[in-house]
């Protein structure tokens, strides 16, 4: 209400100023507009790639030029730094993918996680020499010897121990089957996530080791990928390298010989780089970095792109999402996000994947996820249609390889061949 003067009320002002607030409060709350369109350049070629040789299902691509430029960038990081890279087996399950990457790095060494694995890596890779990535139960080495015999050579597997009841157990396979195994000794380099946590657990282990004329000592195993991660990534990193260089001190203390004769292994692809400036441990583990899956953005692996990418075409294009039994709501909740106005469904889905193009797109918490029909919206802006293609970039490459049957391989603009993934194992 005005005063007798004509000027407003200070009621008045600041009920004006409290709408003006809420109104400015609805236009912040209001998400921005994400569509682009359609296809860029790369996507559209993909597009036209997979039409021409006809794969109209969910298909996980792999882009061998961009596979073979992440190779580069391993080989050109490690240049000169007399530091073996050991292929992570569960991170590219495709016999002919890891072919591609050892053959790019002139390596043998490999790193296993399961059974499965194993046997289908000692059948086709008779000669390379297999690291187990995490413990097995003892009932997994005593099938590996029932299957493939007993100990006939330095490329047997490095069964990899964390605890003395674990070394306790294989030692006692050694005996029953009458085989020579190798033993490695995980680290807890500050994952936490097992191994063994002081120079005396380990001495001790290694002592006991040596009481059994079966079992031989092959290294250690520290893995690190929370250094990246940390609020202090330069301080986690030196930490880890002063446990794994007091772990080497254990076996420069209680084995005869030089320690570095053995498997000292470390790092992992959000770490490798950090290795390569320097490292007490003789080899690294990498895996995930050559295809780049949307979990390894990260600074330590600028240099390498996304190899790796899900296609899958629209079943059906919808002017307009409407949710269940509230379909009133909808016209509200494209005024709040504007993302939410046109409806695609896909084919498949539920995957640990973000869709990347067209951009613009996103799923729906509240029609929920689905691994048959998918939905995805997008603005007004996203071009789509029906039997076009979506595609989507892997969170990571162990979860989604087996789920797709052959890779679909991308080069010099066309699906150029098949490789076949490894049987579906955990």
């Amino acid at each position: 209400m005005a005063k007798p003067d004509g000027k407003p009320s200070r009621r008045l002002a600041l009920t004006g100023l409290g709408l003006a607030a809420l109104g400015g409060g609805v236009l912040l709350a209001r998400k921005a507009d994400r569509g682009a369109g359609g296809h860029d350049a790369y996507f559209t070629g993909l597009s036209r790639a997979l039409t021409e040789a006809k794969l109209v299902q969910p298909t996980l691509i792999v882009d061998r030029a961009r596979l073979r430029q992440n190779i580069a960038a391993v080989r050109d990081t490690l240049a000169g730094k007399d530091l073996p890279v050991r292929v992570v087996v569960k991170s590219l399950p495709s016999i002919d993918l890891i072919d591609e990457v050892a053959a790019g790095l002139g390596t043998n060494r490999f790193m296993v996680f399961n059974a499965e694995m194993l046997g289908e890596m000692r059948r086709r890779r008779p000669d390379g020499d297999l690291l187990f990535g995490k413990p097995m139960p003892a009932a997994v080495a005593a099938a590996y010897y029932d299957e493939f015999g007993v100990a006939h050579g330095p490329a047997e597997p490095q069964w990899l121990i964390d605890t003395p009841e674990r070394l306790a157990e294989y030692a006692a396979i050694a005996r029953a089957k009458a085989t020579a195994m190798r033993v490695n000794f995980e680290l807890d380099v500050g994952l936490h996530r097992g191994g063994f946590t002081s120079p005396e657990a380990l001495a001790a282990a290694v002592e006991a080791s040596k009481a059994e004329p079966l079992l031989q000592v092959s290294g250690l195993m520290g893995y690190d990928p929370h250094v990246p991660k940390t609020p202090d990534p330069k301080a986690a990193f030196a930490k880890a390298q002063g446990v794994y260089a007091k772990a080497i001190e254990v076996l420069k203390a209680h084995l005869p010989g030089d320690p570095r004769r053995l498997t000292l292994n470390t790092a992992g692809s959000p770490t490798y780089a950090l290795h390569a400036q320097g490292t007490v441990a003789n080899e690294v583990s990498i895996g995930s970095a050559f295809v780049k899956p949307v979990d390894f953005d990260l600074k330590t692996l600028s240099r390498h792109v996304p190899a790796a990418f899900i296609a899958t075409p629209v079943i059906k294009a919808l002017p307009h999402m409407q949710i269940p039994s509230i379909e009133g709501l909808s016209g509200v909740m494209r005024f709040f996000d504007p993302n939410t106005d046109q409806a695609f469904f896909i084919w498949g889905g539920h995957w640990l994947a973000q869709p990347v193009s067209p951009p613009g797109l996103q799923t729906n918490g509240l029609y929920g996820l689905s691994s048959n029909q998918e939905l995805l919206t997008g603005s007004s802006k996203v071009k789509l249609k029906v039997d076009d293609y979506v595609f989507f970039r892997p969170n990571q490459s162990e979860a989604l390889f087996l789920q797709f049957g052959d890779l679909a391989v991308f080069e010099g603009g066309k699906i150029n061949g098949r490789w076949p993934t490894f049987p579906v194992s955990a």
